[in-house]
């Protein structure tokens, strides 16, 4: 079957009409896209190549709105996809509220710390979380503020300036604990150095919804 699609790419190619579709995607969208999607998608569709971008949201919207010549978006939030939707940028009635992730308190896995979940947090020596102007890391400052405990947590916090940095940190055992995405914590290349040890509680923070829709 694969010879079969090979050569179906092949002929597609060689008759010129293989088109091309370039898929903005939020870092965390990574592993999936490219490992399952990718594969996936061109088996059926022999005739379309998928190529990617992959950075942090609001990066891409950045790029969206100077003029990237993207042809779908693949946002980690809705406020980057809102704001391209009020710019016109995406065609709103396009765009899928698609999947949902979950916010997850990490450890290293052989790492010992008293912390057992969001709650006693504090009780890490250090904390890793990622900035403001990623989605995680507002999702992570939302929790905390609506548990009455970030100013506490924030003393004690370095910050990334994406996901994949706090995992790493935190697999590396230079944070006690740190705050990712569920899948971080289970597809990306270093979720075997790390161990999922609580789930933001219910109502502390919006759900974690990845939307997807057509560049316009």
């Amino acid at each position: 079957e694969a010879v079969e699609t090979e050569e179906t790419e092949a002929e597609a190619e060689a008759a010129g009409d293989q088109q091309g579709i370039l898929v903005a995607a939020a870092a965390s969208l990574q592993y999936v896209m490219e490992d399952k999607i990718q594969p996936a998608f061109e088996k059926e569709n022999p005739d379309i190549k998928l190529s990617f971008t992959f950075d942090s949201s609001g990066k891409l919207q950045t790029q969206i709105e100077e003029g990237a010549d993207a042809d779908v978006f693949f946002s980690a939030a809705m406020k980057q996809m809102n704001a391209l939707e009020d710019e016109g940028l995406v065609d709103a009635d396009s765009v899928v509220e698609l999947l949902e992730n979950k916010v997850v308190l990490i450890k290293p896995k052989d790492g010992e710390t008293k912390v057992t979940g969001f709650e006693n947090i504090t009780d890490a020596a250090n904390l890793a979380l990622a900035g403001e102007d990623v989605p995680v890391g507002q999702y992570s400052k939302e929790a905390f503020e609506n548990l009455g405990m970030w100013d506490d947590v924030e003393a004690k916090t370095s910050f990334g300036t994406n996901v994949t940095e706090v995992l790493s940190w935190v697999a590396a055992g230079s944070a006690d604990a740190g705050i990712v995405y569920l899948t971080d914590a289970t597809t990306s290349d270093q979720f075997d150095q790390v161990k999922v040890i609580g789930y933001a509680p219910e109502g502390s923070v919006s759900k974690v919804i990845y939307p997807v829709g057509v560049v316009s």
